[in-house]
C-alpha cells in the first residue's frame, strides 16, 4: 500500500478552507470586498469561493470601506452571515464610523433583539515590507470599542478554528489575519477533521519557569525564538498566545504569571495607548503578590510605520525580547 504524503497547509489555505466550509455549511454566509471574487483577494485568500459559490455569495465590490460595511449591516439585520475583507489594516479607517456607531451598538441598543453576526477580515501587522497604510497594527482601536470580539490566530488550525467560531459567532467579530504569516506552515493537517476553536480562550504554546512572554498574531512565533535563545541565558521562558484579545482570558494569563513571577507583553502594536498596556494592568491587578518585578512591554515604536528598509528596528525582534527579560531578573534582584 502506497502512502501519499500530505503537503500541510498555509495560514491562508486554512482561512480560505474556513470561509468555504461556513459557505457550504450554512447558505446564509456571504463574503465581500475588494477584489475577494474574480481575483481571489490581494493575498489570495478569497480564492476560487467565486467560482464555486458564484458571485452573488462572493462579491467584488466599490472600493469604499465605509459602503461595504454598512452594506453587510444591513445584509445581517435581515438575516445573513456576511463575512467582509479589508484588504488592508489601514484601509479599514473609513469604515470606522459604521464600525463604532452601529457594528458595536445595534445588539446592545435592541436590547438583545437584533444581533450582528459580521465578521470583518483585517489582515495587519508588518514583516512584509509594506509601506505605510499596508503594514499598521490597529488592534487597540477595535480592543477599546465595547461591542466588539477582537481575535488573532498565529497558527494555521488556529486560522482555521477561529475564522469557523467568528462566522458562527451572533456577535461581530473583529478577525485580525497577521499578513506575515499567510504563507507559514505547521503540523495542521488539511486531511485531518477539522475543528473549531472557542473565541475568549488563550494557550500556552511553550511551558517555562523564569518568566511569561504574553503575546499574539505575529509576535508569536518571535517570542517562541526568543524563549528557544534564551536558555543560553538559563531562562526557561513561557510563551502564551492569547488568540483573542477581547474577550480576555485572564485565568490562563494570571495562572502563567503566577508560576513564573514575571511577565513581559510583546505586540507589534505601539506602546502608548496600546494593548500591552491594558494586558500589564490586568495582570498587575490580579497578580500582584506573585509577580517578583514589574510587567514589562515589547512594543512597535510610537511613530507611523516607517519605510520597508527600516521595519526590522520598529518591530519586536529576539533582542529587544531577551533585553526586557533580563531587565527583569535584575529587577528582581535589586
Amino acid at each position: 500500500m502506497t502512502t501519499v504524503a500530505v503537503k500541510p497547509a498555509t495560514m491562508a489555505q486554512a482561512l480560505t478552507r474556513a470561509m468555504r466550509d461556513a459557505m457550504a455549511a450554512d447558505p446564509s454566509v456571504h463574503v465581500m470586498g475588494e477584489d475577494v471574487g474574480t481575483l481571489g483577494g490581494v493575498f489570495r485568500v478569497t480564492d476560487g469561493l467565486a467560482k464555486e459559490f458564484g458571485e452573488d455569495r462572493c462579491t467584488d465590490t466599490p472600493l469604499a470601506e465605509a459602503g461595504i460595511l454598512g452594506t453587510a449591516i444591513g445584509m445581517a439585520m435581515y438575516g445573513l452571515r456576511p463575512v467582509v475583507e479589508m484588504q488592508f489594516d489601514a484601509f479599514a479607517y473609513p469604515a470606522f464610523e459604521q464600525l463604532i456607531s452601529h457594528v458595536s451598538r445595534t445588539r446592545n441598543r435592541t436590547r438583545g433583539k437584533m444581533p450582528l453576526p459580521i465578521t470583518i477580515r483585517v489582515p495587519y501587522g508588518g514583516g512584509i515590507g509594506g509601506v505605510e497604510h499596508h503594514s499598521d497594527s490597529s488592534e487597540a482601536y477595535y480592543m477599546a470599542t465595547p461591542g466588539l470580539h477582537v481575535v488573532t490566530p498565529a497558527t494555521v488550525a488556529d486560522a482555521y478554528g477561529l475564522l469557523r467560531a467568528a462566522i458562527a459567532s451572533d456577535d461581530p467579530v473583529v478577525f485580525l489575519e497577521p499578513k506575515r504569516l499567510y504563507w507559514s506552515k505547521d503540523s495542521w493537517n488539511p486531511q485531518d477533521p477539522p475543528g473549531v476553536e472557542p473565541i475568549g480562550r488563550a494557550v500556552v504554546r511553550r511551558s517555562g519557569r523564569s518568566a511569561t512572554l504574553i503575546t499574539y498574531g505575529p509576535s508569536v512565533p518571535v517570542c517562541l525564538e526568543a524563549a528557544e535563545a534564551a536558555r543560553e541565558e538559563g531562562w526557561d521562558l513561557e510563551v502564551v498566545d492569547l488568540r483573542s484579545l477581547v474577550p480576555f482570558d485572564d485565568e490562563t494569563v494570571a495562572a502563567s504569571v503566577r508560576r513564573t513571577g514575571r511577565a513581559v507583553v510583546v505586540h507589534e502594536s505601539g506602546g502608548f495607548g496600546g494593548p500591552g498596556g491594558e494586558i500589564a494592568a490586568r495582570v498587575t491587578e490580579r497578580c500582584f503578590h506573585h509577580l517578583e518585578a514589574p510587567v514589562l512591554r515589547v512594543a512597535g515604536f510610537d511613530i507611523p510605520y516607517p519605510p520597508p528598509m527600516l521595519e526590522r528596528h520598529h518591530l519586536p525582534g529576539v533582542d529587544r525580547i531577551l533585553d526586557a527579560v533580563g531587565r527583569l531578573q535584575w529587577e528582581a534582584e535589586s
